[in-house]
């Protein structure tokens, strides 16, 4: 039985994000610090990168483990592409935060989705129909596409690739140690 010992409260540290490498250093994804140990204690991953031992430790009756926040699988898990889902936010994180018709960059609160071929005419909710607009334009657009109503998209729609960077980015700010293993994380973390 795992008991935890740490300066912030017994079950939060069990529950922060471990970022998991395949065996060729490629991300994989993300798994909380519990199942992070187990993979450890069973022999099938190797810690990375680890909390410092002074503000956090893992004890059982017999041992002592330090938290990990990077393992790395012992073998290779062969795994499909991974695909971008299609959310709010991630037509937000392509097209930076910035509306398509006029360009300004607003807070996500004042940001809303437009289908560019309306709905309702036939327009599909995919990638290729969807942008990031400001309440005035998205307004002012209406049910009319942009040429009907006289305004030019900046950017054209396009399923985004996938990345690490992508993939990964939105833990960054929070767990900027995993940076030297997810390529992009310079371009994510200055905010290009």
């Amino acid at each position: 039985m795992l008991r935890w010992y740490d300066h912030v409260g017994a079950m939060s540290v069990l529950n922060k994000s471990v970022l998991v490498l395949n065996q060729n250093y490629e991300p994989l994804h993300v798994c909380n610090v519990r199942r992070a140990v187990v993979l450890v204690a069973r022999g099938k991953a190797e810690v990375i990168d680890r909390l410092d031992r002074a503000k956090a430790l893992l004890r059982t009756v017999g041992d002592e483990f330090d938290v990990p926040t990077v393992i790395r699988m012992v073998y290779f898990i062969r795994r499909p592409r991974p695909v971008m889902r299609l959310s709010r936010r991630e037509v937000f994180n392509r097209d930076r935060f910035m509306c398509q018709y006029c360009g300004r960059r607003t807070a996500l609160k004042d940001l809303t989705l437009d289908h560019v071929m309306p709905r309702f005419r036939g327009g599909s909710h995919s990638w290729e129909n969807l942008v990031s607009a400001c309440r005035g334009c998205n307004h002012r657009k209406a049910g009319r596409t942009p040429r009907e109503a006289r305004m030019k998209l900046r950017n054209q729609p396009r399923r985004p690739r996938v990345t690490a960077a992508n993939l990964f980015g939105q833990y960054l700010e929070s767990q900027p140690g995993w940076a030297p293993f997810i390529p992009g994380a310079e371009r994510v973390l200055s905010g290009d």
